[in-house]
């Protein structure tokens, strides 16, 4: 396989190995704080002790951290929890050295510093902003599919050319829905789709991820939903989550870029002319979550703007150089609590230049606890592609955030939604976000939002009606999730709720 090295971006792994051979385990006069933003600083951007509590940094955060600079108590190992294929993956990486590069007395300082500074709960979200508990514009349709119990949507994607809807389930299901929402066909897939690829007078071909759970195996496939095109087809993606097209280096043919997260180990690639045996490597480590293809500074070249969800969390612009080459650029980013989840390219203020609608709201790893800097942020462009914060809401475990004129007023709104047990508001686990102009926003919901746990939205005229629909998907991911969703009086998990638009009526 030719493999170009475009730019590769150094793993957060290696980095932390390197202390293996240039650190010494020798005391330091350093304080905690400097020594934290030395060896944790080496993985990720500096986090600070306020953005956790005393006990998530104590008992979750802080002896993971521990393992990756080789502390280790005694029977404690990183592996214990792994099955042991996995494990021997994640041995041979070196993620966890089998020795200290850090002497006890110096980790010590650096915990004594996070338990001293971490307040004793976390500190909550400041919001005044009333989230008003109906939405006149659109009325709820609840779809149900094959009698599940408890759904697990992994993916809602709307085809425009044939009016298909498609949604995928983690247990392996694939479904195809009519413009009236009707079950028209089911595929078996190896495992959960992610996304799917559209191409034209042909069946789409479907990104398996191999491993909802977070996995260095590569399991991943790219298959195609004609059984007999698998010419198409091939394997060997590393937990694989967003596939897109277009011609990159201008030679007047489609290519493919796919973002494999990973776990420990990552990559965003691009496919010329889609062949896999001439895969161009752009970033080499953990975390690509989604990819557009865009021309940023308009050039005339596309370039890609890329999310990393994992070690060195934020958004980078990729810059087209010509001749299949990209220069890596920073746009924003963050410390690794805010979970980064999602993000759009738009003129959201309409000046002609391409501004950053987002979420941070992954709360699945080490710390599971309602953080305030989680929410849907815009981010303004200067015109010269820098980027600044100019709209914040809180929405703890924020999931995806789309910006479109929903209402048909000229002026670009949002519909959000939080994959999250905030058991206080179920039903904030979506809110829309009417443009009220100078980037304010008035914020909705509706009662039957608290059916389900939205881990996915898709947003189409789903019944060409002239206007944008949206399509919640719901993800029940344990039985104790649904147990407390029952325990509030909900008793229907639908997979799907659609929001039909009604502004045109």
């Amino acid at each position: 396989m030719k493999i170009k090295l475009v730019i590769i971006g150094l793993l957060g792994i290696v980095v932390c190995g390197l202390f293996s051979f240039t650190s010494k385990t020798a005391t330091t006069n350093s304080t905690g704080e400097a020594l934290a933003k030395q060896y944790c600083g080496s993985c990720h951007i500096y986090t600070a002790p306020d953005l956790l509590d005393k006990k998530t940094w104590k008992e979750s955060v802080l002896p993971n951290m521990g393992w990756r600079l080789g502390i280790r108590g005694v029977n404690d190992s990183p592996y214990a929890a792994m099955e042991p294929d996995e494990a021997a993956i994640v041995e041979k990486l070196r993620v966890y050295p089998n020795s200290p590069i850090i002497s006890k007395s110096d980790w010590q300082k650096i915990v004594d510093f996070y338990i001293a500074k971490a307040p004793a709960t976390v500190i909550p979200a400041k919001n005044t902003t009333v989230v008003k508990t109906s939405i006149r514009q659109f009325f709820n349709q609840p779809v149900f599919i094959d009698n599940k119990q408890a759904p697990k949507t992994s993916m809602i994607k709307f085809n425009e050319a044939t009016g298909t809807l498609y949604v995928s389930d983690a247990i392996n299901e694939l479904y195809a829905l009519d413009k009236n929402l009707r079950l028209a066909e089911t595929w078996n897939t190896p495992s959960a789709v992610v996304d799917l690829l559209f191409e034209k007078n042909k069946e789409p071909r479907a990104l398996c991820i191999g491993s909802i759970a977070p996995s260095e195996k590569k399991e991943g496939l790219l298959i195609s939903l004609d059984s007999n095109d698998q010419k198409s087809s091939f394997g060997g993606l590393a937990r694989p989550v967003n596939i897109e097209k277009a011609d990159l280096n201008q030679d007047g043919k489609e290519d493919i870029l796919i973002c494999q997260f990973g776990n420990h180990t990552g990559k965003i690639s691009w496919l010329d002319g889609g062949d896999i045996r001439k895969e161009n490597i752009l970033v080499y480590r953990p975390g690509a979550r989604k990819a557009e293809i865009v021309d940023l500074n308009k050039d005339g070249k596309l370039d890609i703007v890329v999310m990393m969800a994992q070690a060195y969390e934020g958004i980078y612009y990729l810059e087209n150089k010509g001749d299949g080459s990209f220069k890596e650029t920073p746009l924003v980013k963050f410390p690794p609590v805010y979970g980064v989840s999602y993000f759009e390219m738009v003129d959201i203020n309409k000046d002609g230049y391409l501004d950053i609608v987002m979420t941070n709201g992954d709360n699945w790893d080490l710390s599971r606890v309602k953080k305030r800097f989680h929410g849907v942020r815009i981010l303004i462009n200067d015109k010269l592609n820098h980027f600044k914060e100019s709209f914040f809401f809180p929405m703890y475990g924020a999931s995806k955030a789309v910006a479109r004129d929903f209402d048909g007023d000229g002026d670009v709104d949002i519909a959000a939604i939080s994959f999250y047990d905030d058991l206080a508001k179920p039903e904030q686990g979506f809110i829309y976000f009417e443009n009220t102009g100078n980037l304010q926003f008035s914020a909705s919901s509706t009662p039957e939002a608290a059916n389900g746990k939205w881990l996915t939205m898709e947003v189409a005229d789903i019944d060409k009606d002239g206007d944008t629909d949206i399509v919640l998907g719901s993800f029940i991911y344990t039985f104790s999730e649904m147990t407390q969703l029952l325990m509030k009086g909900i008793e229907h998990f639908p997979q799907l709720l659609v929001l039909r638009n009604n502004k045109t009526n």
